[in-house]
């Protein structure tokens, strides 16, 4: 499969779309995201396999509001037709103050469109 001259486009969409929905709480929604067997995400070093379980994970988080400030979405496409996203930016949320964060993606083709297969999420308050 050859690389996909739209993998910006794609990547900074998905990127827009996804957060959207994120911070709307609208977790209903983004589970069409992820496959539902196959999907992995790794969330603050926990790993979690099927849109399910990744469900799961986001509706035990205790906000009750939330923000994704992004400050910069860098792309690369993929030799299988795939697309590599990074993510950086600050999250907020309730009345926290914003904490910075990176985000990484890989988005697989199936058919006309892509699911999300890697998630990976790090908060920036880390020191080791």
């Amino acid at each position: 499969m050859a690389l996909n001259p739209q993998y910006d486009a794609i990547g900074q969409a998905f990127a827009q779309q996804y957060y959207s929905t994120f911070d709307e709480r609208n977790f209903g929604t983004l589970i069409n995201f992820y496959n539902a067997e196959t999907s992995l995400m790794t969330f603050e070093g926990i790993q979690i396999q099927g849109a399910h379980n990744i469900m799961e994970k986001f509706n035990g988080l205790t906000f009750q509001k939330i923000q994704h400030i992004i400050t910069k979405v860098d792309c690369q496409p993929m030799f299988d037709g795939g697309i590599l996203i990074n993510v950086l930016g600050q999250l907020k949320t309730d009345d926290d103050p914003p904490h910075s964060f990176s985000q990484t993606f890989v988005l697989k083709p199936i058919g006309d469109t892509f699911f999300l297969q890697h998630d990976i999420f790090r908060l920036g308050i880390h020191s080791a």
